[in-house]
């Protein structure tokens, strides 16, 4: 089968898992080479982001993640401005992970119109939803931001149960306060109604080959997601690394992403310098290994 054949039909069946011990590189392999700063156009938003995003929430929660338990705040705005430095323009935050305090420091240096900013809320109401874009701006230090989403849905119910907050943020786009709206997804259900929302500009949806961390399998996943695309959604890819159990299988992983014809771009957050050149080097090799 011919690597174009293959991935038109799925990259993997459906139901089935990518086996990491046997990878089969030559059918993921790009014919050009493909680099985390490759600009991509998220769905039909006609927002240009970086292949790679940065992730600012390993482990995150209670307002904390990893990379700022590890390298602190000034560590974390540091590390933001350098994926900018290369060529990454796209950084990926929450309320959850406490980083808007970082993104403020990190555009002390960086111009903001030089980086697309995401950011989630858990906002259910109307009014929490305007608190919030009140807050993050205030957090930020911005007068708008690019993409809102609303935070780990996990039933299918969550249309009806974010309608205020909804509102609020199709209100938030026309006035130009965010450019576009969605949902980060972490249950099948609520990825399938994310899929046949038209409210939804944005998907953020697990997949990595080993289905470590996800909401179903690879190829269910995989098929659903094309939908996404082909109702002009803008899908972004996390758990590419199957949240940190895949580290020693990165190059397998990240070639699997890469070559996902689903997917416009994908976040991983790094938890260091190193980590970040590491995927810098990492990435662009891994796509067109054979």
């Amino acid at each position: 089968m011919k690597r174009r054949d293959f991935l038109r039909c799925g990259a993997t069946a459906a139901g089935a898992f990518v086996s990491l011990n046997r990878f089969p590189h030559h059918l993921y392999a790009a014919d050009v080479k493909k680099s985390p700063q490759d600009l991509i156009t998220l769905g039909k938003t006609g927002i240009k982001v970086s292949r790679l995003a940065q992730g600012t929430g390993t482990s995150g929660v209670n307002h904390s993640s990893n990379q700022i338990r590890q390298m602190g705040d000034r560590g974390l705005a540091d590390l933001l401005v350098k994926g900018v430095d290369n060529g990454l323009h796209f950084w990926d935050l929450a309320d959850q992970y406490g980083s808007h305090p970082h993104a403020k420091l990190a555009l002390q240096t960086v111009q903001r119109d030089k980086v697309v900013i995401l950011t989630k809320t858990h906002a259910s109401t109307e009014q929490e939803m305007r608190d919030d874009l009140d807050r993050f701006r205030k957090e930020m230090g911005v007068d708008h931001i690019d993409i809102v989403l609303l935070h780990c849905m996990l039933n299918a119910n969550w249309a009806q149960e974010r309608a205020g907050a909804m509102s609020v943020l199709s209100e938030a786009k026309q006035k130009g306060i965010i450019r576009a709206h969605g949902v980060s997804c972490h249950d099948l259900g609520a990825m399938k109604v994310a899929a046949e929302t038209d409210w939804v500009d944005v998907d953020l949806a697990r997949l990595n080959p080993a289905g470590v961390a996800m909401d179903a399998d690879p190829g269910t996943i995989i098929a659903l997601l094309r939908t996404m695309r082909q109702r002009g959604k803008g899908v972004i890819g996390m758990k590419i690394l199957g949240a940190g159990a895949l580290k020693n299988r990165r190059d397998e992983a990240l070639q699997f992403a890469v070559a996902q014809d689903c997917l416009d771009c994908f976040t991983i957050g790094c938890q260091s310098p190193a980590e970040l050149d590491d995927l810098m080097t990492r990435i662009p090799a891994a796509s067109v290994r054979a």
